[in-house]
């Protein structure tokens, strides 16, 4: 299995941080994908990729929820500079946040449009947060349309519509502890959209798979998403690691 989003450098790991990863290696997750946030925890998220050079990549980006009026052109020129100095991944997490603050949109689509840029000028995939926002995303990835713009919606939570017209952008839908929720919803149709459009997810620390939630989440709770996922589409286990694992490959591929 690949966790596909995972925050290892949270301040939620640093009592427990090299256990925590044993737990999910033991489990048999092979790799961590850490999404950038901003300026401040570059640092701790590079460090620990260089301590698990085999199995931790970070990606490099600016979350939307930190791009601020004051300091999200400073924050672009970061994220430009590491861009320009070693590869990545992905350029991630990406996006528009309107949960929690709208007042930033017109500058959030700027540096959504901006990142989206550079993943194309580089060829590389994009990573999308997407909070309360798939129109304003959409809009913006239509505008942006082309052959190299690809990427994963990550904790992918919208509808069947939504998750058709992200796929036909040629977007994977990262899938998480969300599809064991009640009323997570997307468990009812997601046997709809094919298994190669979709890659493994925790978004560790947060949106704990049940019967977790509400807790912290950690990269070891993957297999109860694979097994909600064998329960929707009723393909064994090692089926559902396969196809994720080939399918996360492919669009990290480095």
């Amino acid at each position: 299995m690949i966790d596909t989003h995972t925050h290892l450098y949270s301040e939620e790991f640093d009592e427990d941080r090299a256990a925590m990863i044993d737990r999910a290696v033991a489990k048999g997750v092979s790799q961590f994908y850490l999404p950038a946030i901003d300026s401040e925890t570059h640092e701790k998220m590079l460090s620990l990729e260089q301590e698990y050079p085999d199995r931790i990549f970070s990606m490099m980006g600016l979350h939307p929820c930190y791009v601020k009026p004051e300091t999200w052109e400073q924050e672009l020129k970061v994220v430009e500079e590491y861009l320009s100095q070693r590869s990545f991944p992905a350029i991630g997490e990406i996006g528009i946040d309107l949960y929690w603050d709208k007042t930033t949109l017109d500058i959030q689509v700027k540096a959504f449009e901006t990142q989206i840029d550079w993943a194309i000028e580089r060829d590389l995939p994009i990573v999308i947060h997407t909070r309360e926002s798939f129109d304003e995303v959409f809009e913006v990835l239509e505008k942006k349309k082309h052959p190299k713009l690809r990427g994963i919606f990550h904790c992918f939570s919208g509808t069947l519509e939504q998750a058709r017209h992200a796929v036909d952008l040629n977007f994977l839908l990262g899938i998480g502890g969300v599809v064991t929720f009640k009323n997570g919803k997307i468990d009812q149709f997601l046997h709809e959209i094919p298994l190669d459009k979709i890659v493994l997810e925790t978004d560790s620390p947060y949106l704990a798979p049940v019967p977790f939630r509400g807790k912290r989440n950690e990269s070891s709770y993957l297999d109860l998403v694979v097994g909600k996922l064998v329960n929707i589409y009723r393909i064994d286990f090692a089926e559902i690691d396969r196809i994720t694992t080939e399918n996360a490959e492919r669009i990290f591929a480095k």
